[in-house]
């Protein structure tokens, strides 16, 4: 589904550059649930947001689905992102002046659904995710779990193949973590939807099916975690 060959990214520092991804060659079929992991400043979410197409590679290629992303017309690169990736961002990212509801509306108004086909995909979300009554609060009112539950509901809304997510448990406590892990446990099982996260919680990268790490930029040998080899 996913394919990194020889990819690296920097920035002009001096007369020189600054790496902060060297060389990354990866493979990631439909399906999986990928963990990464490393040290601060590893760039982790720098190689998040390049396969989630925040982000341009300096170097190297990208290949979604076969196809290569760098020659994709932003057209073709917003339809793309538009409708087969979702995003969750630590931070939630929610639009502060919508409801609950109209923030899960958003990415099928991007995606020109229909009055009713939006109207009843929202409703099974909602429902799905227990935010029935929750559905006309703002984000300012609601915790920082039933946020995060919101911004996974959005990322669902357009059915993507693929949800990028960046330490999603990070502003929350314990209980709340695990429950959002269950949850992306179950999205990857029974949906089907293939999940990249990146984590510092080693007992959240034990929920994908296989764990890379990054050091200093350069991909280390990954290795099969315990919930994966499992399945």
């Amino acid at each position: 589904m996913i394919q990194l060959r020889n990819v690296s990214k920097h920035y002009p520092a001096g007369f020189g550059r600054a790496y902060v991804l060297r060389n990354i060659s990866l493979n990631i079929a439909q399906g999986e649930f990928i963990s990464i992991m490393g040290p601060s400043g590893s760039g982790k979410s720098t190689l998040l947001h390049i396969l989630g197409l925040l982000e341009e590679p300096s170097e190297g290629e990208y290949l979604f689905d076969g196809q290569p992303v760098q020659k994709l017309s932003e057209k073709q690169r917003t339809t793309l992102h538009r409708t087969r990736i979702g995003f969750v961002f630590q931070a939630y990212h929610l639009i502060d002046e919508l409801t609950v509801y109209e923030n899960i509306e958003t990415p099928l108004l991007y995606k020109g659904t229909s009055g009713s086909e939006r109207k009843s995909r929202v409703a099974e979300l909602l429902d799905r995710f227990n935010i029935v009554a929750k559905k006309d609060l703002f984000p300012s009112q609601l915790s920082g779990g039933q946020q995060q539950l919101v911004g996974i509901a959005r990322a669902l809304a357009a059915e993507p193949s693929v949800i990028f997510a960046d330490e999603p448990t990070g502003n929350l406590h314990s209980d709340q973590a695990r429950d959002i892990m269950e949850l992306f446990r179950e999205l990857n099982r029974k949906d089907g939807v293939t999940i990249v996260q990146v984590t510092h919680a080693e007992a959240n990268a034990e929920y994908g099916s296989r764990i890379i790490r990054l050091k200093d930029g350069w991909l280390e040998e990954g290795r099969q975690s315990v919930a994966g080899s499992l399945q």
